[in-house]
């Protein structure tokens, strides 16, 4: 790859962080061990060597260690968030201050700031894209089409992303390939399904306080992130109620136990509402106008769309602040709904996100997908590519050795008789 200059300015909240961040990286690391392995491997090959990187990710304890490893393989990096309330700004300052990292991302940044630090990320001319939600690569395509020349492929993370970029190469109009990180066994498997579990569930509870069992919790979809989400809840004495509009994986959740009506039917019932589909207005106005007094509301798909926002402040006569990421919405007849994180990804709004032993995995995904695309890129359109099966079983071989785990391996005899098609029954 040619080299050009890099932008190393930044826009953090807040350098005099950086010594707390480095410390939760350091804790965050110890849970890496997967990272750790890449790191040894990168740092003796640099097959990042020159490779300008546009990353537009959670700032995070967790991606600060995937962010780490990169450097580490010779990679040029600017980091911009996703979400304009998953940024944890002593992180921020800790790759600013002790990787010279150029960081755009300030928890709580408006609109326009967050668009701004889209575009200082795409100012340093990438030749790899990592995003997370796909905001970067719309960008990319739209505003800043000049640069697409140079981009040989990109990462994306979420499912939110991944549906956005099918959409986008069903049209023909992806112009590099990009790989579905998110889809990858080691990520939906663990990070969708135990990651999100947990961290939704921490982030309600933080905004909230509230004891979840008893209370009668709606889970928005069945794909990976709400199974999660639906057996924590469970598993905290929650009884949970399943909605879908996709009739295999609503009797999926019936089959796991789980009660299931639609939004409608539901939302008379709830004490708590969570959503993580990737669609918008799941929670719509009809369905909050059937609300009991003080029920509560958290998304934990990617973007704020999940819950209708605007309809829930038009039917509102006051609008409260009640505790830190938690908002109180007066109606007219005196009913009020709670809000957490303002309707954003709950689990980034006002908690940690993923634990960092599942991100291990998820990360590791994303760093072996971003070589794979080095290494193919001759041989690779302007598609949306699944993670190659033998990464992903890489990834999982990796994880269980750093456990402490041993599993059985096939005979010479057992792999002959899978390839075999002429024998059955023993004779």
């Amino acid at each position: 790859m040619s080299t050009a200059v890099q932008q190393q300015n930044y826009d953090i909240a807040d350098i005099d962080l950086a010594e707390r961040g480095r410390f939760r990286m350091q804790w965050a690391a110890k849970e890496m061990p997967v990272l750790d392995l890449l790191e040894e491997r990168y740092r003796r090959e640099r097959p990042f060597e020159g490779v300008r990187m546009a990353a537009a990710m959670h700032v995070t304890s967790e991606t600060a260690n995937l962010m780490r490893i990169l450097i580490a393989g010779g990679a040029e990096i600017a980091l911009c968030a996703s979400n304009p309330l998953s940024t944890q700004d002593d992180i921020a300052a800790a790759l600013v201050s002790y990787y010279e990292m150029p960081v755009f991302a300030i928890k709580g940044e408006s609109t326009a700031q967050y668009n701004a630090h889209l575009n200082a990320a795409l100012d340093t001319e990438p030749h790899l894209t990592m995003d997370d939600g796909m905001d970067l690569v719309a960008m990319l395509h739209t505003q800043r089409s000049n640069l697409l020349d140079g981009v040989v492929g990109g990462t994306e993370e979420t499912t939110t992303g991944v549906i956005r970029l099918r959409a986008m190469a069903a049209q023909g109009k992806l112009a590099f390939p990009v790989i579905a990180v998110n889809d990858a066994m080691t990520k939906h498997f663990f990070d969708n399904r135990y990651g999100t579990g947990q961290s939704t569930l921490d982030g309600i509870i933080r905004a909230t306080n509230v004891l979840m069992a008893g209370k009668t919790f709606v889970v928005g979809g069945y794909g990976w992130c709400s199974k999660g989400i639906a057996m924590r809840a469970k598993g905290m004495g929650a009884n949970v109620i399943v909605t879908e509009v996709d009739p295999l994986r609503a009797l999926e959740a019936v089959m796991d136990g789980f009660q299931v009506a639609p939004m409608s039917q539901a939302a008379t019932a709830g004490h708590i509402f969570c959503s993580a589909t990737g669609d918008i207005n799941v929670i719509d106005r009809h369905h909050m106008e059937l609300m009991r007094d003080g029920a509560i509301l958290a998304n934990s798909g990617h973007f704020d769309v999940e819950i209708n926002m605007k309809a829930l402040e038009l039917m509102s006569t006051k609008i409260t602040r009640v505790r830190d990421f938690l908002d109180e919405y007066t109606l007219e007849d005196g009913r009020r709904i709670y809000v957490a994180g303002e309707g954003r990804l709950v689990n980034l709004a006002a908690a940690e996100g993923h634990p960092s032993a599942v991100m291990d995995m998820s990360f590791a995904n994303q760093a072996l997908a971003a070589e794979y695309l080095l290494n193919h890129s001759g041989e690779m359109s302007g598609n949306v590519y699944d993670m190659p099966e033998e990464l992903d079983r890489e990834i999982a071989a990796l994880k269980l050795t750093a456990m402490g785990v041993e599993i059985d391996t096939l005979t010479a005899e057992q792999e002959a008789y899978l390839n075999e098609w002429t024998l059955g029954t023993a004779e």
